[in-house]
């Protein structure tokens, strides 16, 4: 298994430079002022198709040669992945093809089909997202992009957070939400590189809570039957992130359903952008753990903006 190392994560952005937005950093005075902390936000919600996941597709479409591309490609995803996946595919001018949970938010489902995605809707588990897109790629002969355990996807996440510690240095750590590990992992390698001393978190929902658990045992535990808001953040694991996070994560934070609706909001209200939960999961974690984020100067990865309009959890009566 081939680990990705800072200089492959910096090939990648030279490779992607000017496919992908150079998001913003934005702060917030009353936030910091809140938190205690001086706090950087790294907007992806600002990315292309909305979402960090662009960055990781765009290098994985571009770095295939002419033959593997050719039947153009495939993958399983509950919505971001997938709508960056079809759009790298669409600039590229061949097929995508998803396996898509039918439980999967409407807005994303619109988004992948507005891209030119191709999908087959499946239901909600593990298994069935892989024996569909098994049944897919025999059927197209596509290659198969793994939304996180792909070599290339996450040294194209890993150029996010290089860009922010280029438009920031001396952070001290760094919040990044973790799902099944590739923007952890590409965020990881980025900040251990270019900052000495600098601590990287894993946030993740209790309610999703497998990272934590693995990181703990120091073996995979899968992801089984997660309930959480967080629904970009409900994969588990794959080798690849695992051996990554255990080598270059500090510690994995975990953060209640109710930490995720206030973040949310709070980020709504006071610094007037779009955040989808499982974005606000990063800033959770400094409002859960006040003590010990105390004056700290962090960056935290907002890692989309794909928020379902019409179900905002924090306009639940």
């Amino acid at each position: 298994m081939k680990i990705p190392t800072y200089d492959d994560i910096r090939k990648a952005h030279q490779r992607i430079d000017s496919e992908v937005h150079r998001t913003p950093v934005l702060t917030s005075s009353d936030i910091n002022e809140m938190t205690g902390c001086h706090l950087y936000f790294k907007c992806e919600n600002f990315q292309k198709t909305g979402a960090f996941k662009f960055r990781g597709a765009t290098n994985a479409v571009i770095s295939m040669t002419e033959t593997g591309a050719l039947e153009g490609v495939a993958t399983h995803s509950s919505g971001n992945h997938a709508a960056a996946l079809a759009l790298a595919a669409k600039k590229r001018g061949i097929g995508c093809y998803i396996a898509m949970p039918h439980t999967a938010p409407k807005n994303k489902i619109a988004a992948v089909k507005s891209y030119g995605g191709k999908i087959t809707f499946c239901e909600p588990t593990l298994l069935s997202r892989e024996e569909t897109l098994v049944k897919i790629i025999r059927e197209t002969g596509s290659a198969f992009v793994h939304p996180y355990d792909n070599f290339n996807v996450i040294c194209g996440q890993g150029t996010a957070a290089k860009e922010l510690l280029e438009d920031c240095p001396g952070l001290e750590a760094l919040f990044v939400p973790v799902g099944g590990g590739g923007i952890l992992s590409g965020s990881a390698i980025s900040a251990k590189a270019m900052q000495k001393g600098i601590r990287v978190y894993g946030c993740e929902p209790a309610g999703a809570d497998d990272a934590y658990r693995s990181f703990q045992s120091r073996k995979i535990i899968p992801s089984v039957n997660p309930c959480t808001i967080a629904d970009g953040l409900l994969t588990s694991l794959s080798e690849m992130t695992f051996s990554i996070m255990m080598n270059q994560v500090d510690e994995i934070f975990t953060v209640s359903e109710k930490h995720i609706i206030t973040a949310m909001q709070l980020i709504w209200e006071r610094m007037k952008i779009i955040v989808e939960p499982s974005a606000a999961v990063a800033f959770a974690v400094v409002m859960q753990n006040p003590d010990l984020m105390k004056g700290i100067k962090a960056g935290v990865m907002l890692t989309g903006g794909n928020a379902d309009l019409f179900n905002l959890p924090f306009a639940k009566k």
